[in-house]
């Protein structure tokens, strides 16, 4: 229908250039929207206020005249002006009843579109150092990350999901250091560990590995193992200098080839770890990119970036003018001791992403990652690149509450709740669910009591429970010898007059606009929200009226709505990895 109405108002708009009411050279973006309330109509446009200005004229009145230019269709009921002058359609009836027909006969595929078709849009997420589980912080980036690719592929985009696998630099050398100081430890080597070290039970257990791979070969001498380092914080020293030393020392002690063993050894274990709760839990990437791949990508990044100006050295160390391009502070891209920066790789990955040819990049990070933006857009325009290739969703923190009380989620101190543990407590479901049920601008507090709860408090459980409650009509319907017969159903819709019958059609047909906005908007939360309304529309009906009547014509019809229903809370559960249970 929108396609109709755009039209419609198109041409009217074309009858009134002719008359000289509106400007020849003005061309409006033309806005039909499906109407929240039936007493407004099916659709509304506010395509009066957006010429308002050019036309010289008050709204209402040029609507007035928008709606006289309007051609004649017998699929419209009635035009009506509401307000300052926006112009509401009401639709002949069985336009409304219409879409259960669509929707039955669609499948999964109603609310899918091809709006976005041709267009290679690739979305990096996650991305978090193999240094330590996947904890509950992770999880909404994990979450929205993945639903907004599932929306965005939906809306008929060409979507890659990339996880960008930090396999390379410091962290990765504190995290290596941190295993084989605790197999130290594990092999009656006494010393005081790191502040700056990595902490945690998983830490123990990687060390535990360590032995069973190499036995005590790697077994070094308290005595030796401080020459030459720092003290650190505790000892009036630097934790940061401190733990950079023993970086160094663990190298010297154990030779480039023993280190390197350790270092795998913590990577592999973390990143199969990492794998295997994004599977669990119902998120997939298409590629797995290693930083290590980028060596000869940041040394070619840095000599164009040389070529072109855009770096300077200062006191030993090159560092990238970004200040040019608008960011707050330039940017330290070589070391004095000639080590490339981590912001180095970020320009290589940049580089690496644009030559791929996606028309966009989409990074969703953490809201900490705020000050990554600047130096992202000026890096953009100093290689070259459109900086509206690039796009940046910041991620609000998750806050755990558990009896009231806020659980803490540190990777480096080790007191954090996984991933893994959320999931075991709660299910996949509602996790997955709870995660992007509020905008990714918004601080979310994730419940845990609520969530394992089965009560209409429940959102999750709210929204399946009227999709399973549709399934066990449709076994009564067995139970009771009776059969639905979708045609005979189909040719009866115009029996399904009552007010909550209208109600939950028009949610029904609202339902493609939202998938299509929530994926231009990378709202998720879009998604569910609407599923609330859907399930509370549906219980009202259940409530009110009864679905298994004597009236085979009207059986039939209410049983195609209720299973169209219940197809598009199954298609919209599924947008974010949600499954729709036939019982609860």
């Amino acid at each position: 229908m929108k396609p109709l109405l755009e039209q419609l108002l198109t041409d009217a708009v074309g009858q009134l250039k002719e008359q000289g009411v509106v400007p020849a050279d003005v061309q409006p973006a033309i806005a039909v929207t499906r109407t929240r309330d039936a007493s407004h109509g099916d659709f509304a446009s506010n395509l009066a206020m957006v010429l308002s200005k050019p036309a010289g004229m008050k709204p209402r009145d040029l609507s007035e005249k928008i709606v006289a230019a309007l051609p004649a269709s017998d699929r419209l009921d009635k035009v009506e002006i509401a307000g300052p002058g926006f112009i509401n359609f009401y639709m002949v009836s069985d336009e409304l009843s219409a879409v259960v027909g669509s929707i039955l006969s669609a499948g999964e595929q109603f609310g899918r579109s091809d709006a976005g078709k041709g267009q290679k849009i690739q979305i990096e997420f996650i991305s978090a150092n193999p240094t330590g589980p996947l904890h509950v912080g992770h999880g909404r980036g994990a979450a929205m990350g993945a639903s907004i690719s599932n929306l965005l592929a939906a809306a008929g985009y060409d979507v890659q999901r990339e996880y960008y696998v930090n396999d390379a630099g410091r962290q990765m050398d504190i995290l290596a250091t941190s295993i084989w100081l605790r197999y130290l430890g594990q092999h009656n080597v006494t010393f005081d560990f790191p502040v700056n070290g990595y902490k945690g039970e998983y830490i123990h257990d990687i060390a535990r590995g360590l032995t069973e791979l190499v036995g005590d070969e790697a077994v070094r001498s308290a005595a030796t193992l401080f020459d030459g380092v720092s003290p650190d914080e505790p000892a009036g020293g630097n934790k940061e200098a401190h733990i950079d030393d023993l970086i160094q020392r663990a190298r010297q002690l154990l030779g480039e080839t023993g280190y390197r063993q350790v270092f795998d050894l913590g990577l592999n274990t973390i990143l199969d770890d990492i794998r295997q709760d994004m599977s669990e839990f119902d998120v997939h990437f298409d590629v797995w990119f290693s930083e290590r791949s980028l060596t000869e990508d940041v040394q070619a990044v840095i000599a164009q970036l040389k070529t072109s100006g855009h770096l300077y050295e200062k006191e030993g160390a090159w560092w990238f003018a970004s200040t040019e391009f608008g960011d707050e502070k330039d940017r330290v891209v070589v070391r004095e001791n000639g080590q490339s920066t981590y912001f180095a790789s970020d320009l290589a990955y940049l580089r690496n992403k644009m030559e791929r040819g996606f028309e966009k990049v989409l990074y969703v990070f953490g809201a900490d990652h705020h000050g990554y933006v600047g130096r992202m857009l000026a890096a953009c325009d100093a290689l070259g690149y459109d900086r509206d290739r690039i796009e940046f969703l910041l991620i609000q923190f998750a806050n755990l509450f558990s009896a009231g009380e806020r659980q803490q989620m540190s990777t480096r101190s080790g007191e954090f709740i996984t991933i893994r543990q959320l999931r075991d407590e709660v299910g996949k479901d509602a996790a997955r669910y709870f995660y992007v049920m509020r905008r990714y601008q918004q601080h979310l507090e994730f419940d845990l009591d609520l969530a394992r709860s089965q009560s209409k408090d429940n959102p999750v459980y709210y929204v399946q429970y009227a999709h399973a409650r549709i399934c066990s009509v449709e076994r009564q319907v067995r139970d009771r010898s009776l059969t639905i017969d979708t045609e005979a159903g189909l040719q009866n819709l115009g029996r399904l007059t009552e007010p909550h019958e209208s109600a939950v059609m028009t949610l029904l047909s609202t339902y493609p606009d939202i998938v299509l906005r929530a994926a231009n908007a990378r709202e998720p939360h879009q998604i569910t929200t609407y599923l609330q309304e859907l399930a509370n529309a549906l219980n009202k009906y259940y409530e009110a009226h009864k679905w298994l009547v004597d009236d085979a014509e009207l059986r039939n019809a209410r049983l195609c709505l209720i299973l169209a229903s219940r197809q598009v809370i199954k298609n919209g559960l599924q947008l974010i990895n949600v499954s729709a249970p036939e019982v609860l």
